[in-house]
């Protein structure tokens, strides 16, 4: 795991790809479902680890179904077992694979699977944007989180573990904990800030296309455990298009927006949110971020067709879970429900 796969794109490819077959090979419910949700994201690891996963899938079916028939309880943590049965409803064979397309600027995505998965703080309206690291609650320090680790090691003079995101809808897409040990709760200081500005730039050199997004509590972050979200895109999130008025073009983004060029600066403008208890989106690009103020989840109304906007939809990327929703969404819905969270700070 200490191998350091940020040397060439290729090279992350490879130890990406090859890291979820050795997952899949040890067995276990959570890595069934990390690599069929990654499989039915992205179609060469589809293809690569088909066969195993359905008999990965049928042996985990027989054996919870002897278990529950037997009245023993099942020894899996309660998440993965309700992600397990509403697959298991519809059948491996019916889960259908991502798609997407673009409209516009904008990327639409139908992620099926990503449906399925656990809502966690989410559901909630959180009191503010700052809460104490909670033990009990969910986090990456939990043991069987370990096996959902990709890389763990020093990167950017800073210890930290990069794990597979379970439900991905990105490519390469993984959740990157600083310091993990430590139980930083989510929420971002000055030092993480120049961390994550520094790493930004340091893996753009082998790695073109990468990026990092961030949720403050109350947008949409799921875990109260300091992490930043991985991807590797080439071409670019919808919000980075030369066109808006924020990169030099004439045309307004449809939500607020800032664009800082320098750590100093994007540390100023996050500060201010936090005296004002602003919740915000983050996306680190190299050289530039992307900050999102806006307004806290569950204050406003929200489509069916979202599960809520996260650093990733306020940075043009809609998903969806359903494919008429997926077919439908348009340029005009879009601008409207990103500009119904617009906060000026």
């Amino acid at each position: 795991m200490n191998t350091n796969p940020f040397s060439s794109l290729p090279a992350f490819r490879h130890a990406f790809n090859t890291g979820l077959s050795a997952m899949l090979k040890n067995g276990g419910l959570g890595p069934f479902i990390l690599v069929c949700a990654n499989a039915s994201f992205d179609q060469e690891i589809q293809t690569a680890t088909s066969t195993a996963l359905s008999t990965l899938y049928e042996s985990l079916k027989t054996s919870f179904g002897n278990a529950l028939e037997e009245g023993r309880t099942l020894q899996e943590v309660e998440e993965d077992l309700l992600v397990f049965l509403k697959i298991n409803a519809i059948g491996l064979d019916k889960l259908k694979s991502t798609e997407n397309r673009t409209e516009d600027k904008w990327t639409l995505q139908f992620n099926h699977l990503r449906a399925f998965r656990p809502k966690r703080i989410t559901t909630t309206i959180p009191p503010g944007i700052r809460a104490d690291f909670d033990d009990n609650g969910f986090h990456f320090n939990k043991g069987f989180m370990q096996k959902e680790a990709f890389w763990a090691g020093e990167v950017a003079d800073k210890s930290t573990t990069l794990y597979y995101n379970k439900y991905p809808f990105v490519d390469f897409h993984g959740l990157l904990v600083p310091e993990r040990e430590k139980c930083h709760p989510q929420y971002q200081t000055e030092a993480f800030n120049s961390y994550m500005w520094a790493l930004t730039q340091e893996l753009a050199q082998t790695l073109p296309g990468v990026g990092f997004g961030y949720n403050s509590l109350g947008a949409f972050a799921s875990v109260n455990h300091l992490h930043f979200q991985m991807y590797v895109r080439p071409a670019g999130m919808p919000v980075m298009h030369p066109d808006w008025q924020h990169n030099g073009g004439t045309d307004a983004y449809p939500t607020s927006v800032t664009v800082c060029l320098t750590a100093q600066d994007a540390w100023h403008a996050i500060e201010r949110l936090h005296q004002l208890e602003i919740p915000y989106n983050l996306l680190y690009t190299p050289g530039k971020l992307y900050l999102f103020p806006r307004k806290k989840q569950g204050t406003y109304p929200q489509p069916a067709w979202t599960s809520g906007f996260t650093w990733y939809e306020m940075a043009g990327g809609m998903i969806s879970f359903n494919r008429d929703d997926y077919e439908k969404l348009n340029t005009q819905t879009i601008s409207q429900e990103l500009a119904q969270l617009a906060i000026t700070a």
